[in-house]
């Protein structure tokens, strides 16, 4: 029984943060980054972007998580520890598909966030799945029709605005 609740508690306060940081910093920077990646054409252009739009994202869901629950009442934990555990999940979701424009040639660049891209959006099915006693069908789905919407939005957006 104590290791249930200790699960639960684990859950609820340290996956739970990061697990809303790594899908925030995953779906939510896949548009400025395909977007600049497109309008400019130059890797280190929409490494930047990403970067930016990472850590701001970072920062700001840090804060917000942080400031909306001290956690007396929810049982979420303390909230700076659940801000920080939200900001750095968050600015690492966006990182990790930011990365692959260091490299200077933009088709290669593109292809490798892209695969990236799908391996972030399984990774938080199989979390949502293992932590989250989420089904894994509808999770995957769930998680790959949202991330698929923002990342064809900012690679409409980046034609749209290079054309």
């Amino acid at each position: 029984m104590e290791n249930e609740k200790e699960e639960k508690t684990f859950v609820v306060q340290k996956v739970q943060p990061a697990l809303l940081g790594l899908m925030d910093g995953s779906v939510s920077t896949l548009a400025p980054i395909f977007a600049a990646a497109g309008l400019t054409a130059r890797p280190i252009q929409a490494f930047y972007v990403g970067l930016a739009a990472s850590l701001g994202a970072g920062i700001s869901m840090g804060l917000a998580e942080a400031l909306t629950d001290d956690g007396t009442i929810t049982g979420r934990g303390g909230p700076w520890s659940r801000g920080f555990i939200t900001g750095l999940g968050t600015a690492v979701g966006g990182m990790l598909h930011t990365l692959p424009f260091l490299i200077p040639n933009i088709r290669v660049a593109l292809n490798i966030a892209y695969l990236v891209v799908g391996i972030e959006l399984l990774l938080i099915s199989y979390i949502r799945y293992r932590y989250m006693k989420a089904p894994l069908g509808k999770t995957v789905v769930q998680i790959i029709v949202g991330g698929a919407i923002v990342f064809f939005l900012g690679i409409y957006l980046g034609n749209m605005g290079a054309n």
